[in-house]
């Protein structure tokens, strides 16, 4: 069987002034992660105090945006066209929800390897996903 995965339309992110730095380095192609500058832990979901040691000295921090499939699943029959979503764990050790994209959604498989690219939405921004590398 063969899935391709289909473009389809993605809705605009909501920027505030905490997240506008992350939508403004996506729509230049830079994956954005926050990382903790009292202990060096990076973490995602983005957030302004670190889980880990709960400093509020934290800074975003560019990604190569490289990384493996860590859970997958393709979705067929949820709207007017296939998509793949997954939590992908990237080489910083963070793991985050995305879609995977410009692939055969069917030849998706735990541990294959991804890099980020970035998608348009309605409203102009660009939204990170990933594709098999």
């Amino acid at each position: 069987m063969s899935t391709p995965a289909q473009d389809r339309t993605l809705v605009a992110p909501i920027s505030d002034a905490f997240s506008a730095p992350f939508w403004k380095a996506a729509a230049e192609g830079t994956l954005l992660i926050r990382c903790c500058n009292a202990c060096r832990a990076v973490h995602w979901y983005p957030r302004a105090h670190c889980p880990f040691c709960f400093s509020d000295d934290t800074a975003w921090q560019a990604s190569p945006g490289t990384g493996h499939i860590y859970s997958v699943s393709v979705t067929r029959k949820a709207g007017p066209q296939p998509y793949a979503i997954a939590y992908v764990t990237l080489e910083e050790g963070v793991t985050l929800l995305s879609n995977i994209v410009d692939c055969n959604l069917d030849g998706l498989r735990i541990g294959d390897r991804v890099e980020v690219v970035f998608k348009p939405t309605e409203g102009g921004a660009f939204m990170p996903m990933f594709r098999p590398v």
